[in-house]
C-alpha cells in the first residue's frame, strides 16, 4: 500500500481553497494508502508567532482534520513537536543539503524579501520538511504546486543520504491534484484564495455563516458575457466558480455547463451558495464538537504514540548508517 504523509501548518486560516484544493482529498487517500496527517507546528516557528495563539491554531487544526472526515483508527493524526524525531532529523538533513541549494527556494525568496529579520529556521526549514517526510517511509506526498520544489528537495536529500550513507530512505513521489488544486480569490481569479487577503470577501472561511456564504458568493466578480461555461483563460472568474460548485457537489463540469444553458449568474451563483452552505454546514457541526472535547487530546496523544514508534525506527537506521554513538 501506499505511505502517504501530509504536514499542514497551524495558521488560523480554513479557507474553501484549503478544504477543496487539500483537505478534502485527505479524506478520499486514507481509502489508498495508509495515512499519516501532521501538525507542522515546528514549521510555523520560522517567523514570529504569538505563544497562546499558536497553541490556539494547532488544536483549532486538529479539530478541523476531524471535522472533515479523518478517522484516527484509519489515520494517524499528530503534532509535529510531539514527535522529537522530526527535530533530531531536521538537523541531520541541514547537514546534507547545501546552503545555495536553500537560498534558491522560491517560498524562502518570496518570504525573505524586504524584511529586517530573518530567522535561519525560514532558510533550513526544507530540511525540516524532508525530515518530515522521510521519517515514515513515505511513498507519495499529496503536494501542490507551490510545494512541489521543496519536495523535489527532499527527493535530492534522500537519494544524497542514500548514495553516501547507504540505503535508508524512500524517494517519495509527489501527488499532485490536477482538478481543484488551486482554488482562485472571489474577487481577482489571478490570485489564490487567501485569508491572508485584506478583503474578507475574497474567500470563503470554513467557519463562515450561511449568510456570509451568500453575500461573498454574489458578490464574486464574473464577467460580462453572462454564459456559464467552463474556459480558465477567457472566464478564469467563472471557471473558477464551476470548479467550487462541481467540487462541492461531485458533479461534472460538464453537468452543470449544460444545466445552466440559457441561465444568468444570478441563479448559478444562488445554487451555488446553497450547494457551498451544504457543504460546510456538517464541517461546522462537526468543528463545535471536537473543539471543546476531551478526546481531542487523546487522539493526539494516541497519533503521537503511534508516530513516534515508526519514526524511532527509522531514526535508528539512520544514527547507526551516520555513525553515530548509541548506547
Amino acid at each position: 500500500m501506499k505511505q502517504i504523509f501530509s504536514g499542514v501548518q497551524p495558521s488560523g486560516s480554513f479557507t474553501l481553497g484549503n478544504y477543496i484544493g487539500a483537505m478534502k482529498r485527505f479524506v478520499d487517500l486514507q481509502d489508498e494508502g495508509n495515512c499519516l496527517y501532521c501538525i507542522v507546528n515546528l514549521h510555523s516557528l520560522t517567523v514570529p508567532k504569538d505563544p497562546e495563539l499558536l497553541r490556539q491554531y494547532t488544536m483549532e487544526l486538529a479539530a478541523m482534520y476531524l471535522s472533515i472526515g479523518i478517522n484516527p483508527e484509519k489515520s494517524i493524526l499528530f503534532i509535529q513537536s510531539q514527535v522529537p524525531q522530526h527535530a533530531e532529523l531536521g538537523w541531520l538533513m541541514q547537514c546534507t543539503g547545501y546552503i545555495g541549494e536553500l537560498e534558491r527556494m522560491t517560498q524562502y525568496k518570496e518570504k525573505s524579501t524586504g524584511k529586517d529579520i530573518v530567522t535561519g529556521g525560514l532558510l533550513t526549514y526544507p530540511a525540516l520538511m524532508a525530515a518530515d517526510i522521510l521519517l515514515y517511509n513515505t511513498t507519495h506526498v499529496p503536494v501542490g504546486e507551490d510545494q512541489k520544489q521543496h519536495l523535489e528537495f527532499t527527493r535530492d536529500m534522500a537519494d544524497r543520504f542514500n548514495k553516501k550513507y547507504g540505503e535508508t530512505f524512500v524517494i517519495p513521489e509527489p501527488m499532485i491534484q490536477q482538478f481543484g488544486g488551486r482554488i482562485m480569490s472571489l474577487d481577482d481569479p489571478a490570485k489564490k484564495m487567501s485569508k491572508s487577503n485584506p478583503n474578507a470577501g475574497s474567500y470563503i472561511a470554513l467557519l463562515d455563516e450561511p449568510k456570509e456564504v451568500e453575500k461573498k458568493i454574489k458578490r464574486a466578480v464574473t464577467d460580462s458575457e453572462g454564459i456559464i461555461r467552463y474556459d480558465k483563460d477567457s472566464k478564469p472568474a467563472v471557471s473558477n466558480l464551476l470548479t467550487i460548485y462541481s467540487a462541492c457537489s461531485g458533479e461534472s463540469i460538464e453537468t452543470l455547463e449544460k444545466r445552466y444553458e440559457g441561465r444568468g449568474y444570478g441563479d448559478f451563483k444562488k445554487d451555488l451558495a446553497e450547494v457551498v452552505i451544504n457543504t460546510l454546514t456538517p464541517i461546522q457541526e462537526g468543528f463545535t464538537k471536537w473543539i471543546s472535547s476531551p478526546d481531542l487530546i487523546d487522539i493526539l496523544k494516541d497519533g503521537a504514540v503511534r508516530a513516534e514508534a515508526i519514526a524511532e525506527k527509522k531514526m535508528a537506521t539512520v544514527r547507526k548508517n551516520m555513525g553515530l554513538v548509541t548506547f
